[in-house]
């Protein structure tokens, strides 16, 4: 393929105003970036402005809920080290703390791959915008105790039965891995995921109480992201065990967005992807042994169209003319 082809393709688009808000694209096909750009915009760190930022390789940037798929990845690590319960075992027996949340049955019978899949069948609702408290993941950053705030939801379905989306229940494996580690997040992270990625730089954001913001909370660079999604393309690299992405990676309800859904990953008909407010992407193709991370900055607007019109225009349509 003709990477001018691609660079062209972009430039197009980009002088059509058609991708707002792009702030970086990564691509890479059978080993090799196809497709690199960088441009520059109005960005925020979790709604704290940045004012315009001109984006490089080494510029930080939130990705937002890419941040769940990537706790995934960390779960499937701690299990394969035997410091995590695995996903059929009873929610509530690893949050011992809470006793008086156990009476009800329904509650009771939540397990691990409940959170894992977002099939908690809790009361929980992110459609308010993630500045209103309406907002239950921004109503859980501000609860005294974010785990109890999560786990005593009134259940308002039989867990195991629709997928709701829920950066709940990301918070909730987190903790898990951070019990079972005996390590913060980000440090288990820095560990086990980033430093054999070669990603030496990162941020994650934390609560006023100082917890990884585990829904949301990951900044990467650009090639960062992209390390990540060819991680997953390349079956775990012995970072990431494969039986732990097999089993990640594998949709087990479908969501209201069309696609299917893992453990804290998208799963389509030929490509498996992490999606992050205000246009954040790993998109993963593994027949076109391609891998795209895209970064902008279209958050919490209620059409965010940029990150698939660069995937779907671009870099997809570029792939299929070569």
């Amino acid at each position: 393929m003709d990477n001018r082809t691609l660079t062209d393709r972009l430039a197009r688009i980009v002088e059509q105003g058609r991708v707002p808000g792009l702030h970086a694209v990564v691509a890479a096909r059978h080993g090799e970036v196809i497709l690199e750009h960088y441009g520059e915009g109005e960005d925020f760190r979790m709604g704290e402005p940045l004012g315009h930022v001109r984006f490089t390789p080494d510029t930080l940037h939130d990705v937002r809920s890419v941040t769940k798929s990537v706790v995934g990845l960390l779960y499937g690590i701690a299990l394969a080290d035997d410091r995590v319960p695995e996903p059929h075992e009873p929610l509530l027996r690893h949050f011992p703390e809470y006793p008086d949340l156990v009476g009800d049955p329904r509650r009771a019978a939540l397990t691990i791959e409940h959170a894992l899949t977002m099939t908690l069948g809790l009361e929980w609702d992110e459609s308010a915008p993630y500045t209103s408290p309406a907002n239950s993941e921004i109503a859980m950053e501000l609860a005294p105790d974010r785990f109890r705030y999560i786990l005593e939801r009134p259940v308002v379905e039989e867990p195991g039965t629709r997928w709701s989306y829920c950066g709940g229940a990301s918070a909730l494996v987190a903790r898990l891995v951070e019990r079972g580690t005996g390590l913060v997040l980000e440090e288990f992270a820095r560990a086990r995921l980033f430093e054999p990625l070669g990603i030496e730089r990162f941020e994650w954001s934390t609560g006023a109480d100082g917890v990884a913001l585990a829904a949301s909370g990951l900044r990467l660079t650009p090639r960062g992201l992209l390390a990540v999604g060819r991680l997953v393309l390349d079956g775990g690299r012995d970072v990431v065990p494969a039986s732990w992405l097999a089993e990640a990676l594998y949709p087990r309800v479908r969501t209201d967005r069309g696609s299917g859904y893992g453990y804290q990953w998208y799963v389509g008909d030929t490509w498996v992807g992490a999606f992050g407010n205000g246009g954040q992407r790993i998109y993963v193709a593994p027949e076109l042994d391609l891998v795209v991370a895209v970064t902008a900055g279209q958050y919490n607007l209620p059409e965010q169209p940029t990150a698939s019109v660069v995937l779907e225009e671009v870099v997809l349509a570029g792939c299929s003319a070569s």
